[in-house]
């Protein structure tokens, strides 16, 4: 990791793949995340930790399923949600947004349970982050 500053705008700049997120620090056993979102991700849920999501830019929706039933919770930019561990969601942006994680290193983004993986879903534990040079989505 780096002992520089990073700029989340230059994280975010340095790729263009949706859904693929890069670690732009680590805090304890925890990373940072970034990610550039549109369309839908996939249903899942992450059995042992929660997920926090901050809206960066742009405007997230993530659709639960509780006990209670199934609810969305719209996110507009600047705005901060964490999924219970256990509860299944699904994130997505019909606009796009850019968005930031905190998870356990090491958690899929596709949970420990998940609905089938469409080819625009990259199922990762997060990509370096590659400032140097446009990394366009490896």
């Amino acid at each position: 990791m780096s002992t520089q500053p990073i700029s989340l705008h230059q994280a975010l700049a340095s790729f263009d793949t949706l859904w693929s997120p890069r670690v732009v620090t680590r805090v304890n056993d925890y990373d940072v995340r970034v990610a550039k979102v549109e369309g839908e991700h996939i249903w899942h849920a992450h059995d042992d930790t929660d997920e926090f999501f901050l809206v960066l830019d742009g405007e997230l929706r993530l659709s639960l399923r509780e006990p209670g039933g199934e609810r969305t919770v719209l996110l507009p930019r600047g705005s901060v949600f964490t999924v219970p561990a256990g509860t299944e969601h699904r994130p997505y942006a019909p606009s796009g947004a850019a968005i930031l994680m905190f998870e356990p290193t090491g958690t899929p983004t596709v949970g420990d349970r998940h609905d089938e993986i469409p080819a625009h879903v990259d199922a990762t534990t997060g990509h370096a982050l590659d400032l140097e040079g446009r990394d366009g989505g490896a």
